[in-house]
């Protein structure tokens, strides 16, 4: 079975709840959008040494009602696969196998979790100490990424806030020493 693009759609709705899913060797970083597609959060880190990816994958599925699973797919930066990107097309095949009628696509996870390491900074947050939230902040990345790509997007309905609706920053305030 191979995995299928997304190529069709009328609504961004449609697929949601949507699951994003950054895989590696030893985690697997979990991400989720709301049931309307608007938001993607991170949820957690599937350790696969102690843990089973496909049946807590299964499990998250069936609890959130994700009708569509997002799948990072590494390419290298001249956007050709190597190994890992065969690691991610097999485990997204037997994924695909485990969850039936549930899409699983893949979607280009270049650079996604150097964005993610980059948010987790601004937010203040080290992220080579804290892997398995690097990890859920990469799946949010992909699922970002995946649902600006959604027809529909332009409409507004995307992962990211408007700017209009954004807090103002936080006026600093002097201290004297």
């Amino acid at each position: 079975m191979d995995v299928p693009e997304m190529t069709t759609a009328t609504a961004p709705g449609e697929f949601h709840p949507a699951l994003g899913i950054d895989y590696g060797d030893a985690r697997i970083g979990v991400a989720a959008t709301d049931p309307l597609g608007i938001l993607a959060h991170p949820v957690e880190t599937i350790d696969q040494r102690c843990t089973d990816a496909m049946e807590r994958i299964s499990a998250l599925v069936a609890a959130r009602r994700v009708r569509t699973v997002v799948v990072g797919l590494p390419l290298r930066m001249d956007g050709s696969e190597g190994d890992s990107a065969r690691k991610v097309h097999d485990f997204a095949r037997r994924l695909g196998k485990r969850l039936g009628e549930i899409s699983v696509v893949m979607q280009d996870e270049t650079l996604s979790t150097a964005a993610a390491a980059a948010k987790l900074h601004e937010a203040g947050r080290n992220a080579r100490q804290q892997k398995s939230v690097i990890d859920q902040a990469a799946a949010v990345e992909i699922l970002r990424s995946w649902m600006d790509s959604l027809p529909g997007a332009e409409s507004g309905l995307t992962s990211e806030p408007d700017p209009e609706f954004a807090a103002p920053p936080s006026p600093r305030r002097n201290r004297r020493r």
